[in-house]
């Protein structure tokens, strides 16, 4: 009979969290998972037979993580810009966490940050809705654009190359919010593409 092992498996898989919030996805290895748990690679094996393994339930546990900075910016008074500041957040306290799922391809090949744009997107479409009294084709137009802007800032932190402070990020959001709703309220065609974009800035110009 196989000797018990004396991790379990949520203990692993949270030792290999901690691998990857100190050295990212790339260092997660047998090795360096058993230096973690302080033990051999024998109990890795036992529990998870290949690091494949490891690193799939790695993602989901890193996917629960972010769910819950979603799910906080959910219950603000604004749920799609407490979305959006909750994502800034969990860039800047889990930025090993956020390249995994937003910068690194799944095994199926798939952008995990499309991915997310989506999930979200479905998940503020109904305040959005509410809020600004918008359809759903347009609350979708309106999270995508936003949802743009909000991860270029989360990769610009992550990446070390920000400059801008909390408050100034807000201002950006905020700013760009309501030039987005703006125009998707005072542009006819604007939400399908098919407005006129010469008189429009024309229009701008002339003023």
């Amino acid at each position: 009979m196989a000797p018990k092992n004396k991790f379990t498996r949520e203990e692993m898989v949270d030792a290999a969290l901690e691998v990857v919030r100190k050295k990212g996805i790339e260092a997660l290895t047998a090795k360096a998972l058993a230096e973690e748990l302080g033990t051999s690679t024998q109990p890795v094996f036992t529990c998870f037979h290949t690091m494949d393994s490891v690193k799939n339930e790695v993602r989901a546990a890193a996917e629960r993580i972010y769910d819950e900075y979603t799910d906080e910016g959910l219950r603000q008074s604004i749920p799609f810009f407490g979305v959006g500041t909750q994502y800034i957040r969990f860039a800047k306290e889990e930025p090993a966490l956020y390249r995994l799922l937003f910068l690194t391809p799944a095994d199926d090949g798939k952008s995990g940050a499309m991915e997310a744009m989506k999930h979200l997107q479905s998940r503020t479409r109904p305040s959005l809705e509410s809020i600004y009294h918008i359809s759903a084709e347009e609350a979708d137009r309106y999270f995508r654009d936003l949802w743009l802007v909000v991860h270029s800032l989360a990769t610009l932190i992550v990446t070390g190359g920000c400059p801008y402070s909390d408050e100034e990020i807000h201002a950006v959001i905020t700013g760009f919010s309501v030039g987005i709703c703006k125009a998707i309220k005072e542009i006819p065609g604007f939400t399908a593409g098919t407005f006129d974009r010469d008189a429009v800035f024309r229009a701008f110009i002339e003023k």
